[in-house]
């Protein structure tokens, strides 16, 4: 049972369309709004500021616009499995902790936050003891520090444990 529901689609080709074309209008749109706030218009002396972002977000926009409405009026025979259930929890088996990884490095550090993702990976989806998943993890974030902070005198996202330890 779990075999044929892992073929099933997750969604289909029309969804997928309008969602990406949906979330770059909003990008677009957005630099819409703040080359307005610029200044969007000829000046005395030339373009202001947000001149051209305008009139290229306002492109961006309106193909947009068209990929909605040509994914609306998409033939059903065009409108194909896009993604099926199991690959779609593949790739959510790895870009959930990998965003839960980028929120913590703000809170906690690139140093634990790193640890803590190789540490979840090795155990979860690798299965190693708990011995090798301290060991490796800890080991790599230690060379990681050496070598961007001590060697290569490049600073890295800190949390307060590390600035407990005096190394932020």
């Amino acid at each position: 049972m779990a075999g044929e529901s892992d073929e099933q689609p997750a969604f289909r080709s029309r969804t997928a369309e309008i969602v990406v074309a949906l979330a770059i209008f909003a990008i677009g749109a957005l630099i819409v709004v703040d080359s307005l706030r610029i200044g969007a218009r000829w000046g005395a002396d030339g373009p202001q500021t947000g001149y051209f972002p305008f009139y290229v977000a306002l492109i961006v926009c309106i193909a947009s616009a068209w990929n909605v409405a040509a994914a609306l009026f998409m033939k059903p025979a065009a409108n194909k499995p896009f993604v099926a259930r199991g690959q779609l929890k593949l790739v959510l088996a790895v870009l959930v902790p990998t965003a839960v990884f980028v929120a913590l490095v703000g809170w906690i550090g690139l140093y634990v936050a790193g640890a803590l993702f190789i540490a979840f990976f090795m155990r979860w989806l690798g299965k190693y003891a708990w011995w090798k998943v301290g060991a490796v993890s800890i080991g790599v974030m230690v060379l990681v520090f050496f070598i961007f902070e001590r060697w290569f005198l490049v600073p890295l996202p800190k949390g307060a444990l590390e600035r407990l330890l005096g190394l932020g």
